[in-house]
């Protein structure tokens, strides 16, 4: 029998949505009040931006949920399992409308981190991360932009720069992408440049250094920075051979 007990998880995840979203109204209010605008304006500003919040974390649920299951389905099944292949399929199909959601909240500029906070930020970057090439490029200079107003953290913006490197097959600059490569049937960082002073780069933008990054991943690796440094090289002669 299915079991109907919510959990102390469950529980704490709900009042910290409360809690974000009740933040959110109080710098609403706060900032509207100031304005001098009336009440009217107030409560309709209110429920935008809880409307916003809320369609956002439905984003991140129907993107992220069948992502964790598709790659539990991987580690156990592999990627030629039915498991595998219904998940991804759930993922592809929930992906083209939250790129659609992205891109009307996107029309007007970014959100301000007031409006939507950190995890809206997350949600909208993973959404992109997740989109073509073509469209990380074309919201790139709007991702710049908001994190040159303090609106987006640097990391967000760093992860997505080393993304369109990988699309260019260039070397990334703070080692965030992780690729499949299928001829070795193992994940491996994507290589970077200048490997010994990549954890101070991320220091900078106030990224954990490689090792525990990746000790954390879903799919745990562990750095290794003298084949990092050898891997690059690797990489670099041959872009020099194909030039």
């Amino acid at each position: 029998m299915r079991s109907n007990k919510i959990t102390r998880k469950h529980i704490k995840s709900i009042l910290m949505r409360f809690r974000t979203r009740l933040f959110l109204v109080t710098i609403i209010i706060t900032a509207c009040v100031r304005k001098g605008e009336t009440k009217k304006q107030v409560e309709t500003a209110i429920a935008h931006k809880i409307d916003l919040v809320a369609v956002l974390d439905t984003i991140w649920q129907t993107e992220q949920v069948p992502i964790r299951k598709r790659d539990s389905a991987f580690r156990e099944y592999g990627d030629k399992s039915d498991s595998y292949k219904k998940y991804q399929s759930i993922y592809k199909k929930n992906h083209i409308i939250n790129e659609q959601k992205i891109t009307e909240i996107l029309k007007d500029g970014w959100p301000r981190i007031e409006e939507i906070g950190e995890q809206g930020n997350i949600t909208i970057c993973n959404v992109l991360q997740h989109s073509s090439p073509e469209i990380r490029l074309k919201y790139l200079p709007l991702m710049r932009q908001a994190t040159k107003n303090k609106q987006l953290s640097p990391w967000l913006l760093a992860r997505t720069e080393d993304r369109i490197a990988t699309d260019r097959g260039e070397l990334q600059i703070y080692g965030g992408q992780i690729k499949y490569y299928p001829e070795t049937n193992t994940f491996d960082v994507w290589p970077i440049v200048d490997p010994e002073n990549v954890d101070k780069r991320r220091a900078e933008i106030g990224l954990e250094p490689m090792a525990e990054y990746l000790k954390n991943r879903r799919f745990p690796l562990e750095w290794n920075l003298e084949n990092q440094i050898r891997r690059t090289a690797i990489f670099e002669n041959e872009k020099t051979k194909n030039q």
